[in-house]
């Protein structure tokens, strides 16, 4: 966990007059204590040299200089100091989400540029290495590196966090379940992550398998009810394996004490209309869940190991992954795009109740035109040149951001 989480939801939102027993038990919660389906979104972004646009280690330089701004709140360290990340006050639609990450882009923008500095979005830089990368000099990301070692010095990525808000935990449980089969197609819009170490990975994100040697990554298991979640994770604290459940790592978890369901599977996009169209997406899709449970609906799920698989697939071919279609059981595989188009016409009602619709077409446009690493690796196969590509991913962060807020 970042500590932008008490930043997306304040106190008043995030469990005030909720009881939180000692060393965060998560039988106490805050679900049911905002507006349902309120949305916070945080990305992580690549603090960029101005010539090389190698990675540079100025994340304290930024933090000074928007020292007193009125975004100041929302603009934090994470655990190396190159990686700046943001978070948005709390939205109860998507087009203030647009509104915020545009003002907020925008002004760290601004910020880096004066520092001599360029701000990218993706999901990992093309060529930068991790050991050259110095960690954050903060308590908790000295005891992850102590901890964890190899794995936690390797952990150079960058990711896009949506929260949405649930009402009820029991309700929670079973929306986390019934999204597992969406951890593919979510992370095929957003993958932009085809380099690592200055090569072409042959993946579309190589951002998952970087986090996937973390422990208590990938997708969740399938718990039966909220005292099931509770227990198990429980366990884990009451014997030490981990301080609290933030430690736990999957790609769409429960945030009890926001009251969220996380979805944490993206990599950070470069387009901010793209992450306001999978913020609507997420958004419509936990409303969907939430509606069947409380007609009394099953909420259908499947087995780990197929959703895993399509995840797989994902991460490998992007929005050209042929996945196993899940709902209909058929023996053929389809392209993941096709599941996205069929799931769109599922939740598009709700975006309409959310006030997201225009939002949501977003998706769309990002199937027609492609993801992220479909644009990186079209810019580097035209000459080959992977420098070129980090300044493609920062020019369309900027232009983005630019975009958004003259919207």
């Amino acid at each position: 966990m970042s500590e932008n989480d008490r930043q997306i939801f304040p106190p008043s939102i995030s469990g005030k007059g909720a009881r939180f027993a000692p060393g965060g038990s998560v039988l106490d919660h805050a679900f049911g204590k905002s507006d349902p389906y309120t949305l916070g979104v945080e990305e992580e972004y690549m603090l960029l040299d101005g010539e090389t646009f190698d990675l540079v280690q100025h994340v304290d330089t930024v933090l000074a200089a928007v020292a007193g701004h009125e975004l100041e709140p929302v603009i934090n360290q994470e655990l190396m100091q190159s990686v700046l990340e943001i978070a948005t006050p709390v939205c109860h639609t998507t087009g203030e989400v647009s509104d915020q990450l545009g003002r907020i882009r925008g002004y760290v923008i601004g910020v880096a540029r004066e520092q001599g500095l360029r701000v990218g979005s993706a999901g990992t830089h093309p060529f930068s290495l991790f050991e050259r990368q110095r960690i954050t000099a903060k308590d908790r990301y000295r005891a992850l590196v102590d901890q964890m070692q190899y794995v936690a010095r390797r952990e150079l990525i960058f990711g896009l966090h949506i929260h949405v808000a649930v009402d009820d935990p029991e309700k929670a449980i079973q929306v986390v379940n019934g999204m597992l089969p969406q951890l593919g197609p979510l992370l095929a819009m957003s993958a932009s992550s085809p380099f690592w170490r200055g090569e072409p990975t042959g993946l579309r994100s190589s951002r998952q398998m970087v986090f996937a040697a973390f422990p208590r990554s990938g997708p969740p298991p399938r718990f039966e009810n909220y005292a099931d979640y509770a227990e198990v994770v429980g366990q884990l604290e009451k014997t030490g394996c981990i301080a609290d459940y933030t430690h736990i790592w999957w790609d769409i978890r429960l945030h009890p004490r926001l009251g969220t369901v996380e979805i944490r599977i993206c990599d950070a996009v470069t387009r901010v209309e793209d992450a306001v169209a999978l913020a609507a997406f997420c958004q419509a899709l936990v409303k969907h869940y939430c509606e069947r449970y409380d007609r009394g609906e099953e909420i259908p799920s499947y087995h780990r190991i197929l959703t895993t698989e399509n995840k797989w697939l994902a991460a490998r071919y992007g929005l050209e992954a042929p996945v196993m279609d899940l709902a209909t059981g058929r023996r053929n595989r389809v392209a993941v795009a096709q599941l996205v188009r069929r799931t769109l016409r599922d939740i598009e009602p709700h975006a309409r109740e959310l006030g997201s619709e225009r939002e949501l077409e977003g998706i769309r446009d990002l199937l027609s035109r492609g993801n992220g690493a479909d644009r990186q690796l079209r810019i580097f196969n035209a000459n080959r040149d992977i420098v070129e590509v980090v300044r493609e991913i920062a020019d369309a962060t900027e232009a983005a951001a630019a975009a958004a807020a003259a919207a």
